[in-house]
């Protein structure tokens, strides 16, 4: 039997046979794909949504060219479009975010014929590509040829949600295929029991450099200490499933937390989407057919499914029955042995397109003590996908992974019998919401639940994304960082005097405050805004911060940026934040030594207040310092409350005059007034460029 071609190694000696491999691969790809869409039955199938959620069939078999042309012109690599109308109408799909948009929108949608000839254009300008393009090795993530092999990949992918789809279509719409034939093997559903997995050690992510091509969330660093566990030996199948079923698990609202009953309640289930009421026994759905039920291979439900499975389950044995974690299905590989697939052998799993066009028992493939670790259907965890430290996003595909990273999609591990090339990789991290179906089903473990990952959705609020660049980014313009320069300033001047606590008044997003904690024993930070204070929290807590920035109109770049990078992770523990209002502080915030004051004077409801009543905050002896640009605007402060910034009996009065007036019998100035500037970046090309004076005061005994 001829293999379907693996991922190929981007690593070798010869680039002419690496070509060579590259171009067998890119085309063994296309012609997989499209006699995927020969197992529609007549051209309506196309125009036909299998689900409401999606687009037609027409839209995913003209989007993988569309896909290639557009990377391919992004890249520099081509200068001319093949069709400028198809390859703005295919690029971008419905991406079902949840189960309750739906989308009615109307496409004028071209005719099959068109789109087969569209494909076989777009085939031949990548395939003139892939001969002429000049090649040298190793190919990595800024190499000419990475597109290439996004768009097979990309291809590689849409092969297998695809054919989901098409198993969501009405019979009537497919036709049986040679190429498509499922597997016939069926019988009684084996019993499960527990295997022990001994805790061990993991070191997950891909280095840059890796060997074979990935998707950017598989690069980076994860390590983590697995605890030991227990884990089923099995899938759980069919026949373990219809206990659940049969036991009224679907209306049992016990066992379904409050996003799967709302799905539920919505989508009105009562079994697997895949199973078939025929009287008094159940059918199977497969891809082109239905079948009598086959007890014994993998159930194929939702996250949500498998979850209220999980929560029955160990209600009814007494243990703590759960998803494994994604750190846990890697422990499972590594406890069973399982490798990559080999290049030139059948896979020892049913992955990869080797066995069947559908699953198959649950116990044929065994891996150590267990079985279908890899392969058969994907298997859902309790993991919401997150980046690895070092996460980085491919400028020439920016949104593969990011817009997951929200905590509603839920990792899929180990390939189904479809999943290829990349797919079928073991350090693959593919991600779908919990109410969404592809080929997967489950496998559960008993043990204590692992602390959930650091959140790790990216902060796309143009405000906080700006203020977190403000504090944690780039500089810019060659302006040094304006938090780190006050605290800088701020303990240079406390040379000889005691650093017990400091207060970072005006915290925003706590670049201060972390770094006072390098000086001070214990560092507060106080901020009006509950928003500004959850990035500070964030970074204590987590150590690391995600979020976008504009760069123009809709369009985004992605930043993370962590303590550790800025020297600063040692100390976020010494650092803790609060939400209160400058001018009316609750008793518990004073005897601090230090109170850092920056840019927010002038943002205060009564300034004056704040400035009369400080000195009780402060040990004697202790420092405050005051930073502002002196931009006094009514919609933050009324006019009557200003303590500078205009004329009494036609003379000047500043904001240092009016300073001096509210501190003076407190305090005196020890330093200044100085000259700070700080840059904040809007866009890549728009920047505020400010001045803000810095005054310390010392507190009078």
């Amino acid at each position: 039997m001829s293999l379907f071609p693996r991922s190929p190694s981007l690593s070798a000696d010869d680039p002419q046979a690496k070509r060579r491999e590259i171009r067998a691969y890119f085309h063994a790809t296309c012609d997989r794909y499209e006699q995927l869409f020969e197992v529609l039955a007549n051209d309506a199938a196309y125009y036909r949504k299998p689900i409401p959620l999606r687009h037609p069939l027409i839209f995913y078999f003209g989007h993988t060219a569309t896909f290639f042309i557009n990377k391919l012109v992004l890249a520099g690599l081509l200068s001319a479009r093949v069709d400028p109308k198809f390859e703005s109408m295919f690029a971008v799909g419905v991406d079902e975010m949840s189960w309750d948009d739906l989308d009615d929108t109307h496409y004028d949608w071209p005719a099959v014929a068109a789109v087969k000839a569209y494909r076989e254009r777009v085939r031949a300008v990548v395939d003139g590509l892939i001969e002429t393009l000049p090649l040298h090795l190793p190919i990595g993530w800024e190499h000419p040829w990475w597109p290439i092999l996004m768009g097979i990949e990309h291809e590689r992918i849409h092969l297998e949600t695809s054919s989901v789809l098409i198993r969501q279509h009405r019979l009537e719409y497919v036709r049986p295929h040679p190429a498509w034939t499922p597997a016939r093997l069926s019988g009684p559903a084996p019993a499960n029991a527990l295997v022990e997995i001994p805790a061990g050690t993991l070191r997950l992510g891909k280095d840059f450099d890796d060997a074979y091509y990935g998707w950017d969330n598989e690069y980076g660093r994860r390590e983590a200490e697995v605890p030991a566990f227990r884990a089923a030996r099995q899938l759980v199948s069919n026949g373990e499933f219809l206990e659940f079923v049969t036991d009224g698990g679907y209306r049992a609202d016990a066992w379904w937390d409050a996003e799967g009953l709302a799905w539920r309640d919505y989508a009105k289930v009562a079994q697997p989407t895949f199973w078939v009421r025929d009287g008094e026994s159940w059918r199977l759905r497969l891809m082109l057919e239905e079948v009598a039920m086959p007890w014994d291979w993998p159930v194929e439900v939702n996250c949500l499914e498998a979850r209220a499975f999980c929560r029955w389950k160990a209600a009814k044995s007494g243990l703590p029955v759960r998803l494994p974690s994604e750190d846990e299905w890697y422990r499972l590989a590594d406890f069973a042995g399982v490798g990559e697939v080999p290049d030139a052998a059948p896979a020892h799993a049913n992955l990869h397109l080797d066995h069947a066009a559908s699953s198959c028992p649950v116990d044929r493939f065994a891996h150590g003590p267990l079985f279908d670790v890899v392969g058969n259907v994907w298997q859902w965890t309790e993991t919401p996908i997150h980046p690895f430290d070092g996460f980085r996003v491919h400028p020439l595909y920016d949104d593969f992974s990011t817009p997951t990273f929200d905590g509603r999609h839920n990792l899929i591990k180990g390939g189904s019998w479809i999943s290829c090339g990349n797919e079928a990789r073991l350090a693959s991290r593919y991600a779908f919401r919990r109410h969404f179906f592809q080929h997967a089903g489950f496998r559960y473990v008993v043990g204590e639940a692992p602390r959930a990952p650091a959140a790790s959705q990216y902060e796309t609020d143009k405000l906080l994304s700006e203020y977190a660049e403000f504090h944690y980014g780039d500089a810019y313009f060659g302006v040094s960082n304006f938090s780190k320069a006050l605290a800088e300033l701020a303990i240079a001047a406390m040379d000889g005097k005691p650093r017990r606590r400091a207060l970072d008044l005006g915290c925003a997003a706590g670049r201060a405050s972390f770094e006072l904690a390098r000086a001070f024993d214990a560092v507060t930070g106080i901020d009006f805004s509950a928003r500004f204070i959850g990035l500070g929290v964030q970074l204590a807590e987590q150590g690391v911060l995600r979020y976008t920035l504009v760069v123009e109109g809709e369009l985004v770049s992605y930043r993370e940026r962590h303590l550790a990078d800025l020297g600063l992770d040692a100390v976020r523990g010494k650092v803790a934040f609060f939400q209160g209002d400058a001018c009316n502080l609750k008793p518990q915030f004073g005897g601090y030594d230090l109170i850092l004051a920056a840019n927010l004077i002038d943002r205060l409801y009564s300034p004056a207040k704040f400035l009369d009543e400080v000195h009780t905050r402060v040990n004697p002896g202790g420092l405050l310092l005051i930073a502002s640009p002196y931009t006094w605007l009514a919609e933050h402060t009324p006019r009557e409350a200003w303590i500078g910034g205009f004329k009494r009996d036609g003379e000047n009065v500043t904001t240092l005059d009016g300073l001096k007036d509210h501190l003076g019998a407190h305090f005196r100035l020890a330093q200044g007034p100085l000259q700070v500037p700080f840059v904040l970046r809007e866009t890549r090309r728009k920047f505020q460029h400010t001045l803000s004076e810095v005054t310390i005061w010392e507190r009078l005994g």
